[in-house]
């Protein structure tokens, strides 16, 4: 059954119909959009987070409720999906599959469990982590892909002791696939973000397909505490590596290649907001930010980057420009985000203020007030310009990005505060915008994010950055279609072979 199942749409793919994508964990669509980019057809996706499964609907469905609900995979069988959005027979619906269950899935979970799973399905049945990596397994077996995309972070190599990528190769292999994993920079694919992840790549035998990653399109020296991805995975690996089968080092980049995106090329075009000016002026508040208001573009040139986020085929800028350019309401950080310098964290940030203090202070007992060490003046003084952290114990909790290189990796932590990503510009004296957000991780200015400014930073965070998504989507779908050209291209072979 499962090879004629592969037959059939391996046959399909050789009319040039496009390879069928079903994106488990979806989240908003990052890899989904990079997926779409590369000529493939997104045809469902589920996702748990009401927001981001909004989002996903909107993005790749005109918004069709039946695909912006929320999916429970726990709760969903292949046929219950395939029933409730109508994409025909389970075996014949989709033909790649990709996303990957949160590493929680795995924690604790051993070697020989997770080979045994399927076969004894009660094992885990109290372990509901382990259930995410079960219902991936069964989704897997029942769609019966042509080939498989994972993506995780980093620390999966190495996760307590278990190198989760080496054990799902194994697990993929032994149901008829050929895998391989690697690490890759976001900033090395044209993303303006140093951002590593794991990926894991697997293809069903009868495609006759090694595994292979693709080529960095940028080069980067990368800074202080950024090692190279060979670098990360040996770290990650240490201990393991001699049991790492399917590790495949990552594409080396060249210093021949264009210098990677920076900041300033992502967000240059994008309209200054003066943070402590519209705080004097009243204009910027305490409140759920909504994204009702369009905010234009500015009129220096933009870069190509910035072009190709206005024009991203599918995905094009309103002419009146983004509406989510929304920033956080952070009175008492504004003036010390302005003293900061490019590259600072929270220690110099934590020092900045308190020699903000100290000019206050002084400024204070000019004017004849009394602030006596310990009082209740004093104390609230300190609190209106000190951010109550210690500098210690939190050095990365704060970073004013750099102009003239990538920014850092976002993370879903955006959605709670956004400290990790102030403007390099003193000026705006601010943390970044929703649209910049976006910008940094690739989504393009006409990809549209549900719900209101906290739930929006939290989606970009978690997302897979599109261009690297659409990179790995156009080398999966080489592979694919390899067969076909080596079908077309036999006859010339064969003349040259004669003549």
């Amino acid at each position: 059954m499962t090879e004629d199942v592969i037959l059939r749409k391996l046959a399909r793919l050789k009319t040039g119909a496009k390879p069928r994508v079903l994106d488990l964990f979806s989240g908003c669509g990052g890899i989904s959009l990079g997926f779409e980019a590369a000529g493939f057809d997104m045809r469902a996706a589920v996702e748990f987070e009401p927001n981001a499964a909004k989002s996903h609907g909107l993005n790749f469905h005109d918004g069709a409720e039946v695909h912006s609900q929320p999916i429970d995979i726990t709760q969903t069988s292949p046929a219950e999906l395939c029933s409730r959005l109508g994409v025909g027979e389970v075996a014949e619906a989709f033909d790649v599959v990709v996303g990957g269950p949160p590493c929680q899935a795995f924690a604790r979970v051993g070697r020989s469990k997770l080979r045994e799973i399927e076969a004894h399905p009660e094992a885990f049945i109290h372990d509901p982590r382990a259930q995410l990596y079960k219902k991936y397994l069964e989704f897997v077996d029942a769609f019966q892909p042509l080939a498989v995309l994972m993506e995780n972070v980093p620390d999966i190599l190495n996760h307590g002791g278990q190198n989760i990528a080496e054990e799902t190769c194994e697990v993929l292999e032994a149901k008829g696939y050929v895998c391989g994993y690697t690490l890759l920079n976001a900033a090395f694919y044209g993303v303006p973000q140093m951002r590593e992840r794991m990926f894991l790549i697997g293809y069903r035998q009868e495609l006759k397909q090694q595994v292979s990653f693709p080529s960095p399109s940028h080069w980067l020296v990368l800074p202080p505490g950024y090692e190279g991805s060979r670098s990360v995975a040996l770290k990650s690996l240490r201990g393991l590596l001699d049991e790492a089968h399917s590790y495949i080092e990552p594409p080396a980049a060249s210093p021949d290649l264009p210098p990677a995106i920076t900041a300033e090329d992502a967000l240059s075009d994008l309209p200054a907001i003066y943070a402590r000016e519209l705080l004097a002026e009243g204009k910027i508040a305490r409140g759920a930010r909504r994204f009702d208001t369009p905010a234009g573009y500015n009129r220096k040139n933009p870069s190509t980057y910035a072009t190709l986020m206005r024009t991203w085929p599918g995905h094009e800028a309103a002419k009146e420009g983004p509406k989510d350019h929304v920033i956080r309401y952070l009175p008492r950080d504004y003036e010390l985000f302005a003293r900061m310098n490019p590259g600072d964290q929270y220690p110099e940030a934590y020092a900045h203020a308190v020699a903000m203090f100290e000019e206050h202070l002084v400024a204070a007992r000019a004017k004849g007030e009394i602030l006596t060490e310990g009082s209740a003046k004093y104390k609230a003084l300190w609190a209106s310009i000190v951010p109550p952290y210690d500098a210690s114990k939190f050095p990365n909790k704060w970073r004013k990005m750099w102009r003239n290189q990538p920014a850092r990796t976002l993370m879903a932590h955006l959605g709670k505060d956004g400290y990790s990503h102030i403007h390099y510009d003193s000026k705006q004296s601010r943390t970044i915008s929703v649209r910049e957000a976006a910008r940094l991780q690739s989504f393009p200015d006409g990809f549209l994010f549900s719900g209101t400014m906290n739930p929006a930073f939290k989606q970009i965070g978690n997302a897979v950055p599109p261009l690297l998504a659409k990179a790995i989507a156009t080398q999966m779908m080489t592979a694919l279609t390899q067969k076909e050209k080596e079908t077309k291209d036999e006859p010339r072979r064969a003349a040259a072979t004669v003549s």
